[in-house]
């Protein structure tokens, strides 16, 4: 296919792929194959879920990045990840009950 961008997907698929491992989705879909004794229809199952979320992203992120300056969106997850990451270690070493 000309014009399409096949390192965008290799980028997109690598950094997926690596944020999903090891995830709840993961822990939860192993649980959910390993009690149900069918695991086609578990793969079935989250697979189409994981397209569907995909999909709710890829709109969500066409439409804000077509109507908010790409600044913005870069300070908004630069704050976003500061809060997690100040909420993540606050838990971690403060809250000791």
């Amino acid at each position: 296919m000309e014009g399409f961008d096949w390192k965008l997907v290799a980028v997109t698929f690598g950094s997926i792929f690596l944020a999903e491992l090891g995830d709840k989705t993961q822990l939860a879909t192993m649980m959910m194959s390993a009690q149900a004794r069918s695991p086609w229809a578990v793969f079935l199952g989250s697979a189409t879920a994981l397209v569907c979320t995909s999909l709710l992203g890829v709109l969500a992120g066409e439409f804000v990045g077509r109507y908010v300056p790409e600044i913005y969106i870069k300070f908004g997850a630069g704050i976003g990840f500061i809060l997690i990451g100040t909420v993540l270690l606050w838990n971690t070493f403060l809250i000791k009950v």
